[in-house]
């Protein structure tokens, strides 16, 4: 089970959550139950309403940015 601690958040998706108003809860769900699509340089959990990008970095999760689709 994915916990706040297994996060690493960056400075641009902890912007982001603000903006878009996306709850750390709701990143640990799209990581946990999202669709997950490879990209060039990591992964995007899709989720809902929203999105999360994101690389693995062994057993943490680099969160790169988050998103409402659409």
């Amino acid at each position: 089970m994915i916990t706040e601690d297994d996060l690493i958040v960056t400075k641009h998706a902890q912007e982001k959550m603000h903006v878009e108003g996306i709850a750390v809860q709701q990143i640990i769900e799209a990581l946990g139950r999202g669709s997950k699509y490879q990209q060039t340089d990591g992964f995007l959990a899709v989720y809902s309403y929203y999105s999360v990008a994101y690389k693995k970095l062994g057993t943490k999760y680099l969160i790169k940015t988050v998103f409402i689709n659409g």
